[in-house]
């Protein structure tokens, strides 16, 4: 501790105090870190909801839309072509989702910055990074339904109508 004066303040070391953080910095800190922890969780949730949100609208989608799987398969789409359409689609309700969460959370974010008289800053990475991860949980959300369009034979798809 001696040596800190001396290096803040070579001339005059004994002007320089020196002190351990107070447990209320520290209690602050800790808080701080519950909080992050918090918000963290709570969008991973968000993000849960979201893919099973998706992953139950392609399942109702492949079942209601049996009888076009199997006039396409019928008329010469592969199972390459049903499983790309129904992913793509996934991927897209995914994107339009995270838009709008994008959108939502930057609108929060500028009206408790601009009450607080603070510049309104949404880093890259976060807009970013929360719509790259949407369209990740769709593709994966998707994947399942659209394989199992895919699997669909078209005599067995035709045959709901």
């Amino acid at each position: 501790m001696t040596q800190f004066g001396a290096t803040a303040n070579p001339k005059d070391p004994s002007e320089v105090n020196v002190s351990q953080p107070s447990d209320a910095l520290v209690a602050r800190a800790a808080a701080q870190s519950a909080f992050n922890s918090l918000f963290l969780g709570l969008g991973a949730v968000a993000l849960l909801v979201g893919a099973v949100g998706v992953a139950n609208t392609m399942v109702i989608s492949v079942l209601e839309r049996r009888p076009e799987i199997g006039l396409r398969r019928a008329l010469g789409a592969t199972k390459g072509h049903i499983r790309i359409q129904f992913l793509a689609e996934a991927m897209l309700l995914s994107f339009l989702g995270g838009t709008v969460g994008v959108g939502v959370g930057t609108a929060a974010t500028a009206i408790y910055a601009s009450t607080k008289d603070w510049a309104v800053v949404v880093p890259t990475i976060a807009w970013a990074g929360g719509l790259a991860a949407t369209v990740l949980i769709g593709a994966v959300a998707g994947l399942l339904p659209a394989l199992r369009a895919a699997r669909m034979s078209p005599t067995e798809a035709l045959w709901t109508i």
